[in-house]
């Protein structure tokens, strides 16, 4: 059973609403800043609701539900429609049924079950279907520490950057709550996704072994629950940690949860440790 929080009533709702198996979702990204001289820049502070969209659609995904989403958007020109296009696969969100300014009855084939927008926004074409509502995103003033968000999908943008560091540290808040993005928790987070693809890389080395029981019902519980991917990352450290845990269970246990994070964990296995 998968349940999230409906923002119009404060409650928790099961998704979706009917027997059939297939939840429609639709994600509203309303405000697209220009972010850069060239107006096409795009970042962070822009798509976090589409994140959380494909998080819910990963996390339905994991509990046997068939999805298909939709995004809607202002009208774009055709270089913006391709930059939106880059930073979502720099962000490993999943390319959604159809982009663009319309009505999305038609490509869904019915009204949406789920609405994903930004928190304190009820767009006009929701109608019916439970609300998520998704907290804002900040980026501080820039510094040595902070690469240029604005734009995700500069190819110059050096490799210490991780755009996937920017999915790890927005994930690792409750959806619902404004996140701001500084030089120091970017830096935790790229440090965190190095460690663990390194981790990863190691523990493939040894005999597979099954998800611990205790650890595949607790994640999933809290993935169930609202989305808690948080509960989810904080796991994940402990089984890091935990000496009672095998490594090739350790492998599974985050290769199989990575389904839902998107995070590329299992980048480094079969390359040569790096220094």
């Amino acid at each position: 059973m998968l349940r999230i929080t409906d923002t119009r009533t404060g409650h928790l709702v099961e998704v979706p609403a009917s027997p059939r198996r297939l939840l429609r979702t639709c994600v509203h990204l309303r405000d697209i800043g220009t972010g850069s001289d060239t107006g096409t820049g795009l970042g962070a502070v822009h798509l976090r609701v589409p994140l959380i969209g494909d998080v819910l659609a990963r996390t339905a995904e994991l509990n046997g539900l068939q999805v298909v989403t939709v995004l809607t958007t202002p009208e774009l020109t055709p270089d913006r429609s391709r930059a939106l296009d880059r930073v979502m696969a720099v962000l490993g969100i999943h390319p959604p049924a159809v982009i663009g300014p319309h009505r999305p009855e038609a490509a869904l084939g019915g009204p949406a079950d789920v609405h994903v927008t930004a928190a304190g926004t009820d767009p006009a074409d929701a109608g019916s279907g439970a609300l998520i509502g998704v907290g804002q995103v900040a980026t501080a003033p820039p510094t040595e520490e902070v690469p240029d968000l604005a734009d995700l999908s500069d190819a110059t943008m050096p490799e210490t950057a991780d755009p996937l560091a920017v999915r790890l540290l927005l994930l690792g808040h409750p959806y619902g709550t404004p996140v701001t993005v500084t030089g120091p928790a970017l830096a935790g987070a790229r440090r965190t996704l190095r460690d663990w693809r390194r981790s990863v890389a190691d523990w493939a080395q040894q005999p597979s072994r099954p998800i611990p029981t205790d650890l595949l019902r607790r994640s999933h519980a809290a993935l169930a629950e609202n989305l808690d991917v948080a509960a989810v990352l904080a796991l994940l450290a402990e089984v890091a940690e935990r000496s009672d845990v095998p490594p090739g269970a350790k492998f599974e246990t985050f290769a199989h949860l990575d389904r839902v994070l998107g995070l590329d964990l299992a980048r480094d296995v079969g390359h040569q440790r790096r220094p």
